[in-house]
């Protein structure tokens, strides 16, 4: 390992689980935080004391407060691309300027909002919300997980280039009261512009005047959206240097502003400015995103887990899996550093993950007893998403925590080995007071600054991803020229499929 710490760390015993907390019985004052109405328990993963310290001085190796400092100063962290990662700034944390832009960005969104609700653009119960990637994972997660707290029109997010997507999105939906968001931060995104295109033929076959007066488009290219028809005045810009995975505190959180009111909508951001401050100035020992990473390091570099996987033990978290599919392995899914050089080790590994006790009936079985070790990480809530029998949510967090008692714990069985289980595999758990508003914006705070360090520690840019282009540009040469020159297994696979088109 070419770090000095990490090979230090590499040296150090691996602490058993089954018995840390007879060896280190203070490690819940050292390994559980609360951040706002966030709990972070780290105590059954093998971080020691000495760990720590050796990744403290990893930590400042890679001159993390530096980084961390660029990051928040508007400096061109993304140095690939020569740009800022200004997602801070739309909370009202990071430079000046970039925070008074942001919020002038903001004020125009509520300003069109509140146009919108007094009848600017007739009738409206149904919006249509069309994007890829960021653009469209942000939006449908805040949406999916706040609905509980009263959604005032009917939301449906369309993603995929596939035709039945946009055709069950839209089913029940009355075309006279819809209003249709195209999320693309250069409004050429060839999947969303297919998608839109179909959605205004959708509008015009049943009769509605001007479609394009229905649309509002979300963008950092809003010349872009004009020549594509949309009037400037229901054009929301958001800033260059947001990137798409970072941008739901943008324009980008429109449906859900729309959905959920603008007093949930500020919430959302206030909650995510709290985890801002906590990251930004909080001593690294007790840095919740930084000691998240530290975990994350451990077993993706030292012991060399390949996968982490993440258990929402709530319903309103179902789509946090697949929304942080994105953030952690496109940012930080590289295999060059900053410098262009081979990247030393591995780095991001892959996120997966599923929902509560549906998850124990289909893949735990691997998690307690196979053959590849899985850090593990639930999340949970405290108070309930509805108000049925108590019992519901008592048995959800009985089995949440058991499951994290036992992954540790294990069982012997002599006897019958099909029965034991091997124990000190690790867990994390997170808990929320409630899925409200201002925790949910913590939470996608928190592993968005998770995601930064870890690529800190790592010495790579978690900004660009360059590595979706390659297939993208094959499809575009396809659609141009025409299927030559590819190997004949992709030949024969386009003969058969499309070759009757």
């Amino acid at each position: 390992m070419s770090s000095p710490a990490l090979a230090a760390i590499a040296a150090l015993p691996q602490a058993d689980l089954k018995s840390i907390f007879t060896t280190d019985p203070d490690r819940l004052s050292k390994l559980v935080l609360s951040q706002g109405p966030i709990r972070f328990d780290w105590s059954k993963t093998h971080l020691t004391d000495d760990m720590l310290t050796q990744f403290l001085a990893l930590a400042q190796e890679q001159d993390f407060a530096g980084w961390r400092d660029a990051l928040f100063a508007g400096q061109a962290v993304n140095n690939s691309e020569g740009r800022a990662a200004e997602h801070p700034a739309e909370r009202g944390e990071g430079n000046a300027d970039s925070v008074a832009h942001a919020k002038m960005l903001h004020n125009r969104m509520r300003g069109l909002i509140d146009a919108i609700e007094a009848g600017a653009l007739g009738e409206v119960r149904h919006i249509l919300h069309i994007g890829i990637g960021g653009s469209a994972l942000g939006p449908k997660l805040i949406v999916d997980a706040l609905d509980g707290d009263g959604v005032r029109y009917d939301v449906a997010i369309v993603s995929n280039v596939d035709g039945t997507a946009l055709e069950r999105a839209i089913e029940g939906f009355d075309p006279h009261t819809t209003l249709i968001a195209i999320a693309s931060k250069t409004f050429t995104t060839s999947e969303t512009m297919l998608n839109a295109a179909s959605a205004i033929n959708w509008m015009v076959e049943a009769g509605v005047d001007d479609p394009y007066g229905k649309v509002i488009a979300l963008t950092a290219a809003p010349e872009k959206a004009m020549e594509w028809g949309v009037d400037e005045t229901r054009i929301l810009p958001f800033s260059e240097s947001v990137g798409g995975r970072y941008s739901l505190w943008s324009s980008i959180g429109f449906p859900a502003a729309m959905a959920l009111g603008w007093d949930a909508f500020e919430s959302l951001l206030e909650g995510a400015a709290a985890m801002d401050r906590h990251f930004r100035l909080s001593d690294p020992a007790q840095n919740a995103p930084l000691i998240a990473a530290f975990v994350d390091q451990y077993y993706t570099r030292v012991e060399g887990c390949q996968t982490r996987a993440l258990f929402a033990y709530d319903e309103r978290l179902a789509l946090l899996p697949s929304y942080l599919q994105q953030l952690e392995m496109e940012s930080n899914g590289k295999s060059v550093t900053r410098d262009n050089e081979p990247v030393v080790g591995p780095t991001a590994p892959i996120t997966w993950g599923g929902v509560g006790t549906d998850a124990q009936h289909a893949v735990f079985q691997l998690l307690h007893q196979g053959t590849i070790i899985t850090p593990v990480e639930f999340i949970a809530s405290i108070e309930p998403g509805h108000v049925l029998d108590p019992a519901h949510h008592r048995a959800l967090l009985v089995n949440c925590f058991a499951q994290g008692a036992a992954l540790m714990r294990g069982k012997e069985n002599a006897d019958d080995p099909a029965r034991a289980y091997p124990g000190n595999r690790p867990s994390t758990t997170i808990l929320l007071d409630d899925v409200t508003p201002e925790a949910l914006g913590a939470l996608i705070a928190f592993y968005e600054h998770r995601t930064f360090a870890n690529a800190v520690l790592m010495g790579i840019n978690p900004f660009d991803q360059f590595g979706v282009e390659l297939g993208k540009e094959i499809a575009k040469s396809i659609e141009a020229n025409g299927p030559t020159g590819f190997d004949p297994s992709t030949m024969a696979l386009i003969d058969l499929a499309l070759g009757a088109e």
